[in-house]
């Protein structure tokens, strides 16, 4: 689509999202690269400025376009797609081409209180390590990952050199821990104050909750409650098998 059809029953601020998703996928408009003002739009397809206003806000909430006051709308990076299944960040990063990192921000060991012990079906007061990272990529800041781990499965974790390394790995490569089930609810939250500040993103942000149990031989063996940038993830699934080729 290249023009507006005033005829068709589609609004005509939606066909101005379509061209405009239609330049972005196509690389006509690279990331970071300016949009045409909301003048040059409304006179290149006779638009009203209201109209051009709605299609463009429309592809900021998405998170396709961002502005910044006093300069501009631009073209947003693209969103990476979150996948639901059991995979370290560190892995998921690598598979996408991006240079995974984590920055150490507290790690301790505490007591199960009532919640904890109910998740790992222990007794209350057992030893669970917490290891709290900020994930990045591409030295962006991504996810804050806190991590709980059953003590009695990797004692001496917390003495290890965790910086820029996958906790999966360290867990498998030195205490043989292989998680081959999980289970993993999201929510949409609001980032805190505190979360904001390591995310960078304003307080308030829309942000995703992410809590996973993971699993070795039956054995609940870490809690892991993330929060990631909604201005960065989209969450993508496939319903069905595909049909097939013709």
């Amino acid at each position: 689509m290249t023009t507006i059809d005033p005829n068709s029953p589609v609004p005509k601020y939606f066909q101005l999202r379509a061209i405009l998703l239609e330049l972005i996928e196509s690389a006509e408009l690279p990331v970071d690269a300016p949009i045409p003002s909301e003048r040059e739009l409304c006179a290149r397809y006779e638009l009203s400025r209201m109209t051009v206003r709605q299609g463009v806000d429309q592809l900021v909430t998405e998170g396709r376009l961002y502005r910044v006051p006093g300069k501009g709308t631009f073209v947003a990076r693209p969103k990476i797609e979150m996948p639901l299944r059991l995979v370290s960040f560190t892995e998921d990063m690598l598979s996408r081409g991006l240079r995974p990192g984590a920055v150490d921000l507290d790690r301790r060991t505490v007591a199960a209180d009532t919640r904890l012990a109910r998740v790992f079906e222990v007794e209350p007061g057992t030893a669970i390590h917490l290891v709290e990272r900020l994930r990045t990529a591409d030295g962006e800041p991504m996810a804050l990952e806190r991590s709980h781990i059953l003590a009695s499965l990797a004692p001496d974790l917390l003495d290890r050199r965790l910086a820029d390394r996958s906790l999966y790995g360290v867990l498998e490569a030195v205490y043989g821990l292989v998680f081959d089930a999980g289970d993993q609810t999201i929510d949409a939250v609001l980032a805190d104050a505190a979360d904001a500040r390591h995310l960078q993103i304003p307080r308030g942000s829309a942000a995703l909750l992410l809590q996973r149990r993971s699993y070795t031989s039956g054995i609940c063996a870490e809690l892991g409650v993330s929060t990631y940038r909604a201005d960065r993830y989209q969450i993508h699934t496939a319903l069905g098998d595909p049909p097939p080729h013709s």
